[in-house]
């Protein structure tokens, strides 16, 4: 039986106040949840149903209806279960390899689609501009689809990281330079910026160089990409030059 508080507290987790005074946050779904456990973050509770709760061996279960379910999910289709996990403590941030930089991303979609995009090209490290929106946000979290259990997310002083930072940095403009040929070094920074305003000033001038992704279109009128869709070109081309020079290395 589910209790007002025990729902309640799922709620109020929606607020970056609380999440942030509890340690706590939200996972949905049977899939996402698993992969949690997984990679070793501690359930505080799982809500499940019967037929899902047989798969989550010693955590620490309550069983739910569908319509009790239905009452903690914000989904449209609830799928299974819903948990609440401890948040972890963060590693030390290593200035090696590939570094994606976010300066004050807003849109929880887009925050969630660049964890899965680190997730899937191996980048260990996501850097987050204090502006940017809190990475357990549930809507975040949806949308990274499991990535944030394996993706190490940072918070901080975006401008005072970058300007001690020993790496090349680099930020995405429309103004840069061609990003299809330029050579990018086996260890540096890649900064995105805001959906509206993009990197901000303070941030562009510690940067090394700047790129960006050149219109094909025959007129030439679309403004701008989506964050994530720009993210996902840049690291895609970065990682796609690093795989062709290990193998002709061979």
């Amino acid at each position: 039986m589910l209790s007002k508080n025990q729902l309640k507290l799922v709620q109020k987790l929606s607020q970056k106040k609380h999440r942030s005074e509890t340690g706590l946050f939200v996972v949905e779904g049977k899939k996402s949840i698993v992969e949690f456990v997984e990679a070793g973050y501690k359930a505080e509770v799982i809500y499940a149903t019967d037929t899902f709760s047989a798969s989550l061996g010693q955590q620490p279960l309550t069983l739910v209806s569908k319509e009790e379910l239905s009452k903690l999910s914000t989904l449209k289709h609830p799928d299974e279960g819903v948990a609440i996990f401890r948040q972890h403590k963060r590693k030390g941030i290593l200035q090696e390899g590939l570094i994606l930089a976010l300066d004050n991303i807003q849109d929880p979609g887009n925050l969630g689609t660049l964890i899965r995009l680190c997730d899937w090209f191996g980048i260990e490290t996501l850097l987050c501009s204090e502006q940017t929106v809190d990475c357990y946000n549930p809507k975040v979290v949806q949308a990274s689809m499991g990535s944030l259990s394996r993706v190490e997310v940072h918070y901080l002083s975006l401008e005072g990281f970058l300007a001690t930072c020993a790496l090349p940095i680099y930020v995405a403009t429309l103004q840069g330079t061609n990003l299809y040929t330029t050579t990018f070094p086996e260890d540096c920074v890649i900064v995105l910026g805001n959906e509206a305003n993009g990197v901000s000033p303070e941030v562009a001038a510690l940067a090394n160089g700047a790129i960006t992704i050149p219109r094909f279109g025959k007129l030439q009128q679309a403004e701008s990409l989506n964050v994530a869709m720009a993210g996902g070109i840049i690291v895609s081309q970065i990682k796609g030059k690093a795989s062709e020079g290990s193998q002709l290395g061979m």
